[in-house]
């Protein structure tokens, strides 16, 4: 449906009624009388031209809540030497000791994760690898997500906090080699 413009008859009676209305909120300025020939108010809608082979916009990336496990270690500032980092992440560097906490609950794996860090720092030890299992996959019977792999998102956590931050320089996920997403590569500082 298209607008159609007043006639001089229609503005002349719309000016006499807004000369006898009083002024809901006397503060603001009352709006001009439309004329009877208005400026058109919408502008033309103009398109890019189309152009074959041009990919459309990026799409939006997806709402997510917490990154996955393996993004926020992957985004993890580099703490030690980049080249021995990147010979860390190749598979390169051999691990010097390592825990397998499969099979542990998370009141065993503690503990023994705890014990073992320790122990591979006070003997000078500079890359272990904890091999924490991938998780087993459950039934999603919730409409809220449940990560599996208790130990997996535990570890990381436990690294982070005393004793074990004081000795710990660097967390990554290991090499597919040494287990990939199912182990870290835990590169530990000097003993002074």
């Amino acid at each position: 449906m298209t607008k159609r413009r007043l006639t001089p008859e229609e503005a002349e009676l719309w000016k006499r009624v807004t000369e006898q209305t009083s002024k809901l909120h006397p503060e603001r300025a009352l709006p001009e009388p439309p004329s009877s020939n208005p400026e058109p108010l919408r502008k033309p809608i103009t398109f890019e031209p189309f152009v074959v082979g041009v990919g459309s916009s990026p799409k939006k990336p997806r709402h997510d809540v917490l990154p996955s496990l393996s993004d926020q270690i992957g985004r993890a500032p580099v703490a030690m030497d980049r080249k021995s980092f990147t010979k860390m992440k190749r598979g390169k560097l051999g691990p010097e000791g390592k825990i397998d906490l499969h099979g542990m609950t998370v009141d065993q794996a503690h503990p023994a994760l705890t014990r073992f860090l320790l122990r591979a720092h006070a003997d000078g030890k500079r890359l272990v690898l904890v091999i924490t299992g991938k998780g087993k996959a459950k039934p999603d019977t919730g409409p809220i997500p449940v990560r599996h792999g208790v130990l997996k998102h535990q570890v990381p956590q436990w690294l982070k906090l005393a004793p074990l931050s004081q000795v710990v320089l660097q967390v990554s996920e290991a090499h597919i080699s040494h287990g990939g997403s199912g182990a870290y590569y835990v590169y530990l500082r000097r003993t002074r």
